[in-house]
């Protein structure tokens, strides 16, 4: 739920005329302070000063946050070297790997989510005084990337096939130092405090002998081999791909139904299947029924012909893994081409068949349909099954199509010859680092996710039929075969040094034209960033492990845990103690954000209508690891937040002492408030607002160290805008404008600093450039907020002036809410009442000014008692709290004869209103033919016009008492 609280005139930008009349004290000599319009030329001064600096802006001079002035920001925290790790203070250093985004892509809510939240743990850690190392960078993103130089070249009318490996490999290099910084430089718009001198890049040197080195040990132990095995095919792109860059989406088909005939029986001895791709057939290597299904019995241990292969046999037989209530109940296995079947022939030692090139045409096996696009022999073939009287019937289908996330064609599953690494012992050692509490997974939840993948684990494709990526470091041998000689080294040196030691010195040697998958190096992320395999690197000894992995629950198996396992392989550490994970980003519907359906919202797009403070505090508001709906009404709100807090600093800046009177600032300054003797002295409001500030350091220092983020910017907007803005404010300035004294003034102004400042050292992480733009415009700052402490926990606080401070504000709201219902003028003071106890009595009367001001009394006629006044039956008695009690007198609020004839005019009104709902209700037609939810609605309105012709009959009494009295 957006955010959102009531909006205060108070607060907004007010003008001079304005403010001396709210504060007379601005222009007496007891004052004993510049005459307004002094102030006024001091603070131009200072302004011109900051202006000169053209980094801050102070809210003296701005009506509000200019969102422009964010990149500057930016750029004077970077140019401070704040973003580097500071080793000043001692302690144990924080470390974030940025899951580094594709080279190619441009921001999206995605990556404002993992910015967002990566960055409050890294501000918050950093003002926590703890060396803090945020890691950028970016990823190669193998497919994504050579698809978009490919595309390019082809608006140029050149292909890759046209070009040398070296000559494409040259054009992407070119490509990246032209456009591949533009996701970086984005990723600066949002604040991210991460220290960009350690950028790393997939590819660069240092990281790609870590690639390389990972290989070669893998595949010293064991754990990397060489087979033909089932993967996802892309036949556009002509590789493999990962689960990952498949999607799947549903779209129309059909079921084709096909007879199968049994060998050696009649014509009526037949199988009929369903099936989605009937062009398969010709990959068929045995037909499958569930052992109890009766229907079939007869025909297990028999053969059956498959149509269209002149007479070709395959097994009919039994296993449980087929669905009798599915299709027909009749399965072909077709292990070459899905792979659900293929783990069925790997079990029954079934043989393999693979009726497709890797361009998606079909080859030889298929007999007369060779040569022909998958799709145009399924056609033909549907076609050809009718003619010969094998076809039963084609009906719609709703297919689960797998597409490919980046060429969006259709993938095929096929056989190929790639490189796997054996996962299971590895898998292990992954699972135990959960179990042990090594690494915590948040939230909780994805524990069983992460169990479940890594104990059912298969082996890991690890080869791309690419251009663009990490050289698979394999060498073969000229004029021998690949599967039984090849050489894995570290350099090509190596490889042929290798191979003239086995095969003489004239051996030739070449390289394999495979590349990695992107994965693979991603997986070497946390460590490979700090300099391993170099043992001896410093960033390696003092950020490795590194301490929280943050990314979106989607990617927990295809990169969290092979990260995983491949930090505890080669550092023999778990590369990181914390998971965090959070969800998507759908739209205010719930719908996931797409382009089809038009409800993408442009993270660049939102700063610049609503600031970079308002979009992560809405970001931020979620729940670990739970989707949020994002919608304009949460910025819009978030926005008004960011301006609350703008008008807050142009309110203190108004009423603190001027830059150039150096002992009040001393004394301002030097007011903490962190002693039980500092907190006792302060008056009711004072203590209260004090105190509430030091439990909500304490409240939300505690959320940051859970990760419970939402918590911790929940507590913050309802403090600072409910509490301190709403009433403290508002409170504080009966002791700036309208006591008299000097001191209580005083110390208002300090409290109001304290209180100020410390809650834009809690917010900062979540609003950056807003807390820091309002940080300096104060003046004596010795430092910038993002590098000052972090508040002190465990203060002093008196929990009997909350509940003190809230019987006032129970009296002021009952007071409040008894004006409006009754109408009365704005501006127009009321006398009053006030009765309690003695011990209630003492600290309410001395906060009478507060009271007057806030609930709009007449400070002269407002009279304390411990027993109800005379006038009591012509007053509207308020309630606030056991022994504390208000009478407001009728006549100081409302002409009684008039409001008696103005409320019966309305009760007539509503009765009226209220008895056409009760015929409608009676009528026995309506409630039977009408929908369900209009009938409902009108049941609801005619509860509530009851309830509210009840309400209005007994204050309607209650005057016509006090007239007839």
């Amino acid at each position: 739920m957006a955010l959102a609280g009531p909006s205060s005139a108070l607060l907004s930008s007010s003008s001079s005329a304005c403010l001396r009349r709210l504060n007379p004290l601005l222009l007496s000599a007891a004052g004993r302070r510049p005459a307004w319009g002094q102030r006024r030329a001091a603070r131009r001064f200072c302004a011109a000063v900051a202006a000169e600096k053209d980094v801050f802006t102070s809210p003296e001079v701005a009506k509000s946050f200019d969102f422009t002035n964010e990149e500057r920001i930016y750029k004077w925290w970077e140019s401070q070297g704040f973003f580097k790790p500071n080793f000043e203070h001692g302690g144990d250093p924080f470390v974030i790997p940025m899951p580094p985004p594709n080279v190619t892509g441009s921001l999206h809510m995605g990556h404002a989510m993992f910015v967002t939240l990566e960055d409050i743990m890294v501000r918050y850690f950093r003002m926590k005084g703890r060396p803090t190392l945020w890691i950028p960078g970016t990823d190669h993103a193998g497919i994504a990337t050579q698809l978009v130089v490919e595309k390019m070249l082809a608006a140029e009318g050149v292909k890759r096939t046209d070009l040398t490996r070296e000559e494409f490999t040259k054009k992407v290099w070119e490509w990246k130092e032209k456009y591949g910084g533009t996701i970086t430089n984005q990723i600066r718009r949002l604040g991210a405090s991460c220290d960009w001198s350690r950028e790393r890049f997939t590819l660069d040197e240092q990281l790609s002998r870590a690639v390389v080195e990972a290989f070669v040990r893998l595949h010293d132990k064991g754990l990397i081999y060489q087979g033909s095995y089932l993967v996802n095919w892309s036949p556009n792109l002509q590789t493999a791909v990962s689960d990952l860059e498949v999607e799947y989406s549903e779209e129309p088909g059909n079921l084709y139904f096909i007879k199968y005939r049994v060998a050696g029986g009649t014509r009526d001895d037949f199988m009929t299947i369903a099936t989605t791709r009937p062009e398969t057939l010709f990959g068929d290597v045995a037909i499958a029924v569930n052992p109890q299904d009766k229907r079939y019995s007869q025909y297990v241990g028999k053969l059956a012909i498959v149509p269209l292969t002149f007479g070709r046999h395959v097994p009919i037989i039994a296993d449980r893994y087929v669905d009798p209530e599915f299709g027909t109940g009749v399965l072909k296995i077709s292990p070459g081409h899905d792979h659900n079947d293929y783990h069925i022939a790997r079990k029954l030692g079934l043989p393999i068949l693979n009726v497709m090139n890797k361009d998606g045409t079909l080859n030889d096996v298929a007999g007369l349909y060779s040569g022909m696009d998958r799709f145009e022999a399924r056609e033909k073939l549907w076609s050809d099954l009718v003619e010969t009287n094998l076809a039963v019937k084609k009906e719609p289908y709703t297919l689960r199509v797998p597409r490919s996330q980046r060429g969006g064609e259709v993938i095929e599953p096929l056989i190929s010859k790639q490189w796997f690494v054996t996962m299971e012992p590895l898998a292990e050692k992954a699972l135990r680092a959960v179990e042990s509490g090594q690494l915590t997974i948040l939230p909780d939840r994805f524990e069983k996710i992460y169990n479940h993948w890594l104990t059912n684990i298969k082996d890991w494709c690890i080869s791309r039929q690419l251009w663009w990526g990490h050289r698979i470091p394999v060498w073969y041998i000229v004029g021998k075969k690949c599967e039984e000689d090849y050489i894995v080294a570290r350099t090509e040196e190596e490889a042929l040094a290798k191979a003239q030691e086995k095969y003489g010195k004239s051996v030739e040697i070449y390289q394999d034209p495979d590349v990695l998958d992107t994965w693979f190096s991603s997986a070497l992320w946390p460590f490979s960033t700090l300099g391993w395999p170099d043992l001896s690197k410093e960033d390696y000894k003092h950020f490795y492990p590194s301490t929280v992995l943050e990314t979106g629950h989607d990617i927990l198996f295809f990169w969290v845990a092979r990260m995983v396992m491949m930090g505890i392989e080669f550092t023999g550490s778990v590369p990181f103690s914390y998971v965090y994970l959070h969800g998507l980003i759908r739209d205010s519907e719930g719908r996931k954000m797409s382009k089809t359906l038009g409800n993408v919202i442009d993270p660049l797009d939102t700063i610049k209508d609503y600031g970079t403070d308002a979009l992560r505090f809405t970001l931020s508001l979620g729940t670990a690891g739970q989707d949020l709906n994002l919608s304009t009404e949460r910025l819009t709100s978030n926005k008004a937040f960011t301006n609350k807090l703008w008008n807050a600093g142009k309110f203190l800046l108004q009423n603190l002492p001027d830059r150039s009177d150096v002992s009040a600032w001393d004394d301002l300054i030097a007011n903490k408030f962190n002693t039980e003797a500092s907190l006792q002295e302060l008056p009711l409001p004072e203590c209260w607002v004090v105190t509430g500030l030091h439990e909500l350091i304490d409240k939300v220092s505690t959320s940051y160290d859970k990760f419970f983020f939402g918590d911790a910017a929940r507590e913050i907007y309802d403090f600072f805008w409910g509490d301190f803005a709403d009433w403290y404010i508002e409170t504080s300035k009966t002791r700036l404008y309208h006591s008299g004294d000097k001191l209580a003034a005083a110390r208002a102004q300090s409290v109001l600093l304290y209180v100020f400042e410390n809650i834009l050292k809690l917010l900062h992480p979540f609003m950056p450039f807003v807390t820091e733009e309002l940080w300096q415009a104060f003046p004596y700052r010795k430092q910038a907020l993002m590098v000052a402490p972090w508040p002190t926990t465990d203060l002093p606080k008196d929990f009997r002036s909350i509940k003190r401070f809230q019987n006032l504000q129970s009296l002021i709201r009952g007071i409040r809410n008894v004006r409006a219902e009754y109408s009365v003028e704005p501006a127009k003071r009321i006398s009053a009442s006030i009765v309690a106890t003695a011990d209630v009595l003492e600290y309410v009367s001395k906060e009478k000014q507060v009271l007057a001001l806030l609930s709009k009394l007449d400070g002269q006629n407002v009279n304390f008692t411990e027993s109800a006044p005379g006038d009591a039956n012509q007053s509207v008695h308020i309630v606030a709290d056991e022994g504390l009690e208000a009478y407001l007198p009728l006549a100081d609020m409302v002409d009684v004869s008039e409001e008696v004839k103005r409320l019966s005019k309305r009760l007539s009104k509503m009765q009226s209103e209220y008895d056409a709902l009760v015929a409608r209700l009676n009528s026995q037609s309506f409630v039977e033919k009408a929908p369900e939810e209009i009938v409902r609605g009108v049941r609801e309105k005619a509860s509530e016009a009851e309830e509210k012709i009840s309400l209005t009959k007994n204050r309607l009494a209650f005057l016509q008492s006090t007239v007839s009295t």
